[in-house]
Formats: C-alpha cells, structure tokens, sequence
C-alpha cells in the first residue's frame, strides 16, 4: 500500500473514529464516512470490504485510545497494587463515559468475535494488566485472578452501562460513581485496610 493509499485509508477511520465519537455506532455507515472524508461512496470499500471490517477498524483506534490512557494511568499512579487497580477502574469508567458510542462499539461480541484487523488480540493485553493486578491483591481464598478480573471487569462494565443509561443514579442516588467503584472492588478483593 503506498503512501496515499494509506493516508485516504487512514482517513476513512479517522472520520468514522469522529463519527462514532460525536454521534454513536448507529450512525456509521460506509457512505456517510465516504462523504466526512470527501471521498466518493465507493472508495471504502476498497479498504472496508464489509460494515464489520469498517467498525473493526474504528473499534481498534477505540482499544488504542483507552489502552494509552491506561498506560499513562499507570506510570504516574503509586506503586501499591490496590492503588493502580483503583486507578485502571477509573481511567475505565472515565473513559466510557466520555466516550459513549466507542465505548459501546469496542465491546460488541459481533466485532471480537469476526477477528477482523485481530481486534480480541488488541483488547486482551488491556484484561492481562487487570488481572494481573488481581494476582497482585486477590486472597489466597478468591477465585483465580483471570476468574476474579473477569467478574471485576464484568462489573466495571455494568456500571459503566448503567450509569451511562440513568439507571444507577435513578436506582441508587448517587450524584456519581465513586462510592459503587469503592464498592465494587471492596466486593471482588475485600475492603482495603488502613
């Protein structure tokens, strides 16, 4: 692929990255980031042979984008394993709730399960640091850490959805997350000691 081909196919995903950003997964379509890129209708699909290879590839720039945000979380946060787990929960649930639609795009089991552009191989390193801090905190009697990190991330992700849709503050009156993140994590590794 030469120089040009992959600027215009560069560009393509940056107008759906834009697009799923600003207005949600529903509103991608190969023709509407034809026209935001100045393109003709037909060019995507040069590069995007189907809907799902398009959303694989926005979806990837979503695992990209959080993974980075991950990474800078942890080079800056304390050492303490507890601390840097807090820390990921929350660079997640920041990150999906400024980020609605891409959030919501990434995890679709269609789009992992396709292995188009090996996006399950780019969204597991991000599991990998979770349970990997597990290991690093979980009890002697808990679940093993991939079993314990997955019902976390199960957990995370829960309230990331149902904050997202109203549910949670409706249900629980909180004003924001954090009290259900402490409790989460109170929940899966027990309450922190101080």
């Amino acid at each position: 692929m030469d120089v040009d081909e992959s600027g215009l196919r560069a560009r393509l995903v940056a107008a759906g990255v834009d697009l799923v950003l600003r207005e949600g997964q529903s509103a991608v379509s190969l023709r509407e980031i034809a026209r935001r890129a100045g393109v003709s209708h037909g060019a995507p699909r040069r590069y995007f042979p189907t809907h799902v290879d398009l959303l694989s590839a926005i979806a990837r720039e979503g695992f990209a984008d959080l993974t980075a945000r991950v990474e800078q979380t942890m080079r800056v946060v304390d050492a303490d394993p507890r601390t840097r787990l807090t820390a990921l929960a929350r660079t997640y649930l920041d990150y999906a709730a400024a980020h609605r639609g891409m959030f919501e795009l990434m995890f679709r089991h269609d789009l992992l399960d396709s292995g188009r552009l090996r996006l399950r191989e780019t969204s597991l390193p991000l599991f990998a640091v979770l349970a990997d801090l597990v290991a690093q905190v979980r009890r002697p009697t808990d679940a093993p850490a991939p079993v314990l990190a997955g019902a976390l991330w199960a957990n995370l992700h829960g309230i990331a959805q149902l904050w997202a849709w109203g549910s949670l503050p409706l249900a629980t009156g909180a004003a924001d997350d954090d009290a259900l993140l402490r409790a989460t994590l109170d929940a899966h590794l027990g309450p922190t000691l101080t």
